[in-house]
C-alpha cells in the first residue's frame, strides 16, 4: 500500500498516510489513459463549424451561358466550387463529436493517472486547506509556501468550496476540482497535484460509484 507524507499549510510535516492500493498503486496503462483523454476532449468539442456549399452561397441562380456552341465548358451556376466566390466542396458541417466509453474504463483511466502521478512524485497531500474569504493574495501565498509557484497545479478538495475556487481562479495555471469530479484528463493536464486529506476518501467514493 503506497505511503505518502502529509504536509500542513506551512509546508511542515504533519504525519503520513497509506493511500488506497487500488487507486494509487497501479502500474500505469497508457492505452487506457489515452482512450479516456481522447473521449474527454472529443466531448468538449462544440462542432459548430460550417462552410457554405454552392447551394448556400448567394447568387448563381442564372445559368452563366447556354449549354452548347459557345466553345466554353458547360456551367450551370457561377457559384460552383470551381469558380471564384463559389461554394466550398466537402467543407466541414455542424456535427456532434461526442461519444461515450464505459464508466469502468473512465474509472480505470483515472486510477492509472493518479498512480502515475504518485509514482513520479507529483502528488502532495495536505492535511487541510481553508480560506475564510475569497483572496487571491492568500491563495498565492499558500501556493508559494508549498513550492508550487509558477507551476501547473490542480487542487483537489473534498467538496465544493467557493472561497477556494474564487481565490485560485485568477492564478495562472492553477485549477480547483472536487474529488468526485476528477477525470484522467484533468489529472494528466497538470504537472502537480495538491490533494487535501479529506479529498482522498472522496476520490475512493467516486471510483466506487
Amino acid at each position: 500500500m503506497p505511503e505518502i507524507e502529509i504536509k500542513d499549510i506551512n509546508n511542515k510535516k504533519a504525519g503520513k498516510i497509506n493511500l488506497p492500493e487500488e487507486i494509487f498503486g497501479l502500474k500505469a496503462n497508457s492505452a487506457v489513459m489515452h482512450d479516456s483523454v481522447i473521449n474527454f476532449l472529443a466531448n468538449q468539442r462544440q462542432g459548430t463549424h460550417a462552410t457554405k456549399t454552392k447551394g448556400l452561397v448567394s447568387g448563381g441562380g442564372k445559368k452563366p451561358w447556354k449549354q452548347k456552341h459557345t466553345g466554353r465548358a458547360r456551367a450551370g451556376s457561377s457559384r460552383s466550387p470551381l469558380w471564384r466566390k463559389g461554394g466550398t466542396a466537402f467543407g466541414p458541417q455542424p456535427r456532434d463529436y461526442s461519444y461515450s466509453i464505459p464508466r469502468k474504463a473512465k474509472n480505470l483511466a483515472l486510477k492509472n493517472a493518479l498512480s502515475a502521478k504518485l509514482a513520479d512524485g507529483e502528488i502532495t497531500l495536505i492535511d487541510d486547506l481553508s480560506i475564510n474569504k475569497p483572496s487571491t493574495k492568500d491563495m498565492a501565498a499558500i501556493i508559494k509556501t508549498l513550492g508550487f509557484e509558477g507551476q501547473s497545479l490542480l487542487i483537489v478538495i473534498p467538496e465544493n468550496n467557493n472561497n477556494i475556487k474564487l481565490s485560485a481562479r485568477n492564478i495562472a495555471g492553477v485549477h480547483v476540482a472536487c474529488a468526485s469530479d476528477l477525470n484522467a484528463y484533468t489529472v494528466i493536464a497538470h504537472s502537480r497535484l495538491l490533494i487535501t486529506k479529506g479529498a482522498v476518501a472522496g476520490i475512493k467514493g467516486a471510483e466506487a460509484a
